[in-house]
């Protein structure tokens, strides 16, 4: 196995409905990560401690899903000069998700994090991967392959239109 090279965090196990989708796609694209809870507000000093050790552990991006007030990823992101990915997620004391959305987007200058759609761990997988990519061939072949399937899949639902009958005047194949 070699060594992670992303870190995917959430603030309670509770988020791992969502953040799972982040490790899901890694996966497929062959990204080593690693995965564990963090929790900004009941565990700030592990919190601290994690996000000091990202970079000589030889992570490249951090992952970070957080419902509610949703300071894990801004709290990571002040520690560490790595690139973190903030998801928010829409957790039981949510306020419908906005909370989480704009706690995670609304990052004061100088400390920025990348912000997904509400659940969006998939995505923030997807941008992970990306980031490695620039670095890394063979990740970012996969990654032109997963791009080539979404396109097959568009195109084949095109086929599937017009086979049930439904007019397009935009394809005049």
């Amino acid at each position: 196995m070699s060594k992670p090279l992303v870190g995917i965090i959430m603030g309670s196990e509770s988020d791992l409905k969502v953040m799972q989708e982040a490790a899901d796609i890694l996966t497929q694209l062959g990204v080593e990560f690693e995965l564990t809870v963090v929790s900004a507000h009941r565990t700030p000093q592990r919190l601290m401690e994690y996000a000091a050790s990202v970079q000589e552990r030889g992570l490249k991006v951090i992952v970070a899903g957080a419902g509610g007030a949703a300071h894990l990823p801004g709290m990571i992101a002040s520690v560490t000069v790595l690139p973190v990915i903030g998801v928010p997620v829409k957790s039981s004391n949510s306020i419908d998700g906005w909370d989480s959305v704009l706690s995670i987007l609304q990052m004061p200058s100088g400390v920025p994090v990348a912000t997904v759609a509400l659940n969006g761990a998939r995505n923030a997988g997807i941008l992970a991967a990306q980031i490695i990519g620039t670095n890394d061939k063979t990740v970012s072949d996969k990654l032109t392959a997963y791009k080539e399937e979404l396109k097959a899949k568009v195109e084949n639902s095109i086929r599937e239109l017009k086979i049930a009958g439904y007019t397009n005047t935009f394809d005049n194949e």
